[in-house]
């Protein structure tokens, strides 16, 4: 492409109208001048043209109106520049769409356009000019001629080189379209009487990427929405290239739901409108926000979720005071310890809920103030206990897992939610336990009679050894009232009554000497030998026999008794002396 230098020095060389030599030109100059003399006045055409210290970037022509010319200076937006800064002195534009100008961006009009102006860059005309870009680090032009062993070979005026570690660009092919074209560069080193001499583009191009860099910056502004390209993605975020200069988009305002990875949102190379969130300019840090963009979940909260109403979610964490169950992103309620299971063997959540489980649950309360809102998962699963009296009636025989076992008796769960308690004294009719645990055990499956139910208390009687046959119950079934067995007297009370055992482990309560089936015990010291005597006389007078004495209950004695009655359900056996 032509540099409009050389398209400029052109015109001046030419008249506007004619192929003939400018008039003015050759008026004022013979025609042996020197190239150099050519140089030096065209130089002095321009000198209306600022310089900004050889600051600025390359662009190129892509429109030409009559008041503006339009340059690409590689941002999102073009740049305008005066027409009037490229016109000669008649008046005739001295560029064309696809020349290349060096500019500097002044600004923004009120269009978005980049404010440009020319930027001056030099070539030296000799060795005094060259030492004074040399000691100003000033920049200058030069046109590469070739490539050598390297790097380039370089016309500053003098020949110079450019290491390819400095040139700016890396792969072969923009190596090989390096030449031939003009660069701006400094000279690093300047040897003049060995005629040696070394530039450095790249220090250029980073300069010029810093000022595009600083002026993105400076236009960049709080609560903006602007778009970018996403450049990276790291686990805490992603960078995104507003046009310059980078902006972080963190992790937690990608989304106003849990964000599990920065990936699952944004990949690299996606182009994104983000919010301007805050900028620093003394760190020149720009934080960004994706989220921000959309109305933030927790203002319409309160309208969406009423107490009492049913809802579904994904359970997200569990902690050791309940679980987190997201509704929709960015909305998350809490499920308490309390409100997870009717059951009281749960005792943390993981013993009733996994992450990401998604669950039906209850609505208790809505704080959208504090941003929370309690959930309860047991009352969408309903209250087993608005059921027990039905399910589970007095003297039904119900089957359950013993949980934990206590001095005074067992517990037994016979349902989610529904316990019941087994009383010490009801777990076996053999013998007096002095703990629960000589006859029971945690886990073991149980079978018992519900014996009494507790709704207040939400707890159930039970009873085990009330299905449990007995000796005795064994004894009832294979005798018959009026059975003669043989038994051990154990002890005798004061009224008469003994104790026998008539089995082993079944004892029965025998008659004093002497009474009827129909009479009573009688109380100790009631009967005296006056009424024995009118007995007895009595059955004298009707002719009758006296019957043979019977021999008194003691301690220790074994003789026969005779079965008078038996009562199962009470386990209760009576006798009386046989003789």
């Amino acid at each position: 492409m032509r540099l409009w230098q050389n398209s400029r020095l052109a015109i001046l060389m030419r008249h506007p109208d004619t192929d003939t030599p400018n008039q003015e030109w050759t008026a004022s100059q013979p025609a042996e001048s020197s190239f150099g003399e050519i140089l030096s006045e065209f130089e002095q055409t321009r000198q209306h043209v600022p310089e900004k210290g050889g600051e600025g970037r390359l662009g190129v022509v892509v429109a030409i109106s009559d008041e503006q010319v339009f340059v690409d200076v590689g941002l999102k937006t073009e740049g305008v520049l005066a027409a009037a800064e490229l016109r000669d002195r008649t008046g005739k534009l001295a560029v064309e769409p696809g020349d290349q100008l060096r500019v500097e961006i002044r600004g923004r009009d009120s269009e978005g356009y980049y404010l440009l102006s020319l930027l001056k860059v030099e070539r030296p005309k000799d060795w005094a000019a060259l030492e004074q870009a040399y000691r100003e680090k000033r920049t200058i032009a030069g046109v590469v001629t070739g490539q050598v062993k390297g790097g380039f070979s370089v016309d500053i005026g003098v020949r110079a080189f450019l290491p390819a570690s400095r040139s700016g660009v890396k792969d072969p092919a923009e190596m090989e379209a390096l030449v031939g074209q003009e660069i701006a560069c400094k000279i690093i080193e300047l040897d003049v009487s060995r005629e040696d001499v070394v530039v450095d583009r790249r220090a250029v191009i980073e300069e010029e990427q810093e000022r595009a860099r600083r002026e993105a910056f400076q236009a960049i502004r709080e609560g903006a929405i602007v778009r970018g390209t996403v450049r990276s993605v790291t686990d805490f975020g992603a960078f995104v290239d507003l046009g310059g200069v980078d902006g972080l988009l963190h992790v937690t305002d990608m989304s106003w739901g849990r964000v599990h990875k920065p990936t699952d949102v944004v990949q690299p190379g996606d182009v994104i409108e983000v919010k301007v969130l805050k900028v620093d300019p003394e760190a020149r840090r720009i934080s960004l926000g994706l989220k921000q963009l959309t109305p933030e979940p927790w203002s319409l909260a309160e309208e969406k979720y009423k107490p009492g109403e049913r809802v579904r979610g994904t359970v997200t964490r569990l902690a050791d005071f309940g679980a987190f169950v997201e509704l929709e992103p960015g909305i998350e309620g809490l499920i308490h310890l309390s409100d997870l299971s009717w059951s009281k063997k749960a005792r943390k959540p993981a013993d009733v809920l996994k992450v990401g489980e998604t669950v039906e649950v209850v609505v208790t309360s809505v704080n959208p103030t504090e941003r929370r809102i309690s959930l309860s998962l047991k009352q969408a699963l309903g209250d087993p206990w608005d059921q027990v009296e039905q399910r589970y009636p007095v003297g039904s025989v119900v089957e359950g897992r013993v949980i934990r076992l206590a001095k005074f008796g067992a517990f037994v769960e016979i349902a989610e939610g529904v316990e019941g308690m087994i009383h010490i004294g009801d777990i076996s009719a053999e013998k007096r336990l002095e703990h629960p645990r000589e006859a029971l055990k945690e886990g073991e499956l149980v079978r018992a009679q519900v014996l009494e139910i507790d709704r207040q208390r939400r707890r159930l009687r039970l009873g085990m050894k009330q299905l449990q046959p007995t000796t005795t119950d064994e004894y009832i079934a294979e005798h018959r009232t009026g059975d003669v067995v043989t038994g051990r007297v154990v002890e005798v009370a004061r009224d008469g009554w003994a104790r026998v055992e008539v089995a082993d482990r079944v004892w029965a309560d025998c008659r004093p000497v002497g009474s009827t089936k129909e009479a009573t015990a009688p109380a100790v010291g009631s009967a005296d030998l006056s009424v024995l005597t009118a007995m007895l006389a009595a059955k004298w007078k009707q002719g009758r026999a006296p019957t043979p004495a019977i021999e008194p209950l003691r301690a220790g004695q074994v003789r026969s008794f005779r079965i008078v009655s038996m009562d199962a359900a009470g386990k209760r056996i009576e006798l009386e002396p046989a003789g």
